[in-house]
């Protein structure tokens, strides 16, 4: 069930990026992030008394440092992306975020299985044959790579500190997360002094994106709970690959041999780790 959970999570993330990716061709950048996270605020607002939990101010706490480490990691993404180029920004978020949960778990006394470690090795390595660009955009500067490095830490502190909450705690550590991100990205939106106003036509692109967004997040939560954080981060990083595969499907972008490679490469890394949580 975890390991169905996590690929689950990936698979919604992947789609809400889509849809993201979608509503920022229409309107900037800044809009798409706080109005999805408002339509994400409310669904999980409205789910609380269906998934119940048990309210503490360690749940809301960890709940509220993750949100401001999600905002962070989106704020250090956007940046990375408009100084370097995505070939190399991408896949170095990406394994970063999926990376730092691992070594937190392993140091936490986590001890998966030898093919579940290999998996772990065979996924992060997925991500990056995902995530290549066309060649010709040049080479990231020292510095963009930096800041993707610090935006996927900010991506990996998130799903640590969301683990660090009480399982009782039901949904309530995403209500904080929620809550700090929206006032942090709003507030950084008031002092570039960025419109908020959606584009034309974009508004039910970026509700979809922020609903499937906490989508994800509350299936993240519920795989964590009974699994490996070691294992669960990795494979929710495993998301770029249903982004590429939808907009293959849906605007018709072609698929290189090395993304192909590396689609199939993530799901040999979903099935390995599967098959380690049955020995």
């Amino acid at each position: 069930m975890t390991v169905l959970l996590a690929t689950a999570c990936a698979i919604v993330y992947g789609t809400a990026d889509f849809f993201g990716g979608l509503a920022t061709r229409r309107t900037q950048v800044l809009s798409v992030v706080v109005l999805s996270q408002l339509a994400g605020l409310a669904l999980i607002l409205g789910l609380l008394p269906l998934l119940p939990g048990t309210y503490s101010d360690a749940a809301l706490a960890w709940g509220l440092a993750g949100g401001l480490s999600g905002a962070a990691g989106l704020v250090l993404f956007y940046r990375s992306l408009a100084t370097g180029v995505m070939s190399v920004v991408a896949p170095t978020t990406a394994v970063t975020s999926a990376a730092l949960p691992v070594v937190f778990g392993l140091m936490a006394g986590e001890r998966p299985q030898v093919w579940a470690l290999v998996g772990v090795v065979l996924a992060l390595g997925s991500v990056l044959l995902v995530s290549q660009e066309k060649p010709g955009g040049g080479r990231g500067s020292l510095g963009s790579v930096l800041t993707a490095l610090a935006a996927g830490a900010g991506f990996g502190g998130f799903f640590i500190l969301l683990a660090m909450a009480p399982h009782e705690a039901g949904l309530w550590p995403l209500v904080g997360a929620r809550l700090s991100s929206v006032s942090t990205v709003a507030l950084l939106a008031l002092l570039t002094r960025r419109a908020l106003k959606p584009g034309p036509g974009s508004l039910p692109v970026i509700l979809a994106a922020g609903v499937l967004d906490m989508a994800a997040n509350v299936l993240y939560l519920l795989a964590q709970r009974d699994g490996l954080l070691s294992l669960v981060a990795v494979l929710v990083s495993l998301y770029p690959a249903s982004t590429l595969l939808l907009a293959n499907r849906v605007l018709g972008e072609r698929l290189r041999a090395v993304q192909v490679f590396g689609v199939v490469c993530a799901l040999a890394a979903v099935a390995l780790i599967a098959v380690a949580q049955h020995l």
